[in-house]
């Protein structure tokens, strides 16, 4: 049963149209109100909560894809919350902070959420960001549902070994490659021949510095592409699509 400080929002009265679940916490009720409206009006169903004590509960009883969280709740410790909640699932968190609290979000952010907004905001941007959210980590799940029943793929001479996070070389020798660079040859090898955007490649080598994330893509793309193409003279292994992303194109065999 919703208590009067819970709110849900549905689209009219066709939720099964709602494509996610927020759980949004905030002790101002104007700030709720914007974010339960607005979200609504987007086919997002949303929880609304005064306070963190009942996050548990609704979890309980409820599928939450993403929680978007104040961290200066009146006599609760946000940073506690976030801490708690981070250690028990990988549900997307936004924080919400204020202009001057620069510490409240580096530790935030440190501690495991994914992006913050600080106050005043704008609907239209919490919403991008959710969005955004949203498809990073269901990309990610997708990811790791396939490396489970896979135990490696093979393309141009290399073998990655899934289950070990080895890649060998032509000549068997062991490529090192960080958590960052598997995860994203890794994503590359689960859709050859197939455009991933920037954003998708973001979601997979789990990079969550939005402030930095063109930069760090194309980074991360560069090194690995040193790595399994050193030789220029080679046929290209990932290929750049102008302002889509990146191709991967050489044809790639599963073992399972």
């Amino acid at each position: 049963m919703l208590t009067e400080t819970e709110v849900t929002v549905g689209n009219g009265n066709n939720e099964t149209a709602m494509t996610a679940h927020v759980l949004a916490v905030d002790d101002d009720p104007s700030v709720l109100k914007m974010i339960s409206d607005y979200l609504g009006d987007n086919e997002i169903r949303v929880t609304a909560l005064a306070s963190g004590r009942d996050i548990a509960e609704v979890m309980k009883r409820e599928t939450i894809d993403l929680l978007v969280l104040d961290l200066r709740l009146p006599n609760e410790d946000g940073m506690q919350i976030a801490r708690k909640l981070r250690e028990e699932s990988h549900m997307p968190i936004i924080m919400l902070t204020g202009r001057k609290d620069e510490a409240d979000r580096v530790m935030g952010l440190e501690l495991g959420a994914d992006d913050y907004l600080t106050k005043p905001f704008s609907p239209r941007e919490l919403l991008a960001r959710i969005r955004a959210l949203l498809r990073r980590s269901r990309a990610q799940q997708t990811v790791a549902d396939g490396l489970q029943k896979i135990r490696a793929y093979r393309f141009a001479g290399f073998e990655l070994n899934v289950r070990l996070r080895r890649l060998a070389g032509p000549k068997s020798e062991t490529i090192p490659l960080t958590n960052n660079e598997f995860n994203l040859l890794a994503a590359f090898l689960a859709a050859p021949q197939r455009v991933l955007s920037r954003d998708q490649l973001l979601g997979f080598s789990r990079l969550h510095n939005d402030e930095v994330y063109d930069r760090s893509i194309d980074v991360q793309v560069g090194r690995l592409r040193k790595k399994i193409q050193p030789d220029k003279s080679s046929a290209e292994l990932i290929r750049t699509e102008r302002g889509a992303g990146y191709v991967f194109t050489a044809p790639v065999d599963i073992v399972r």
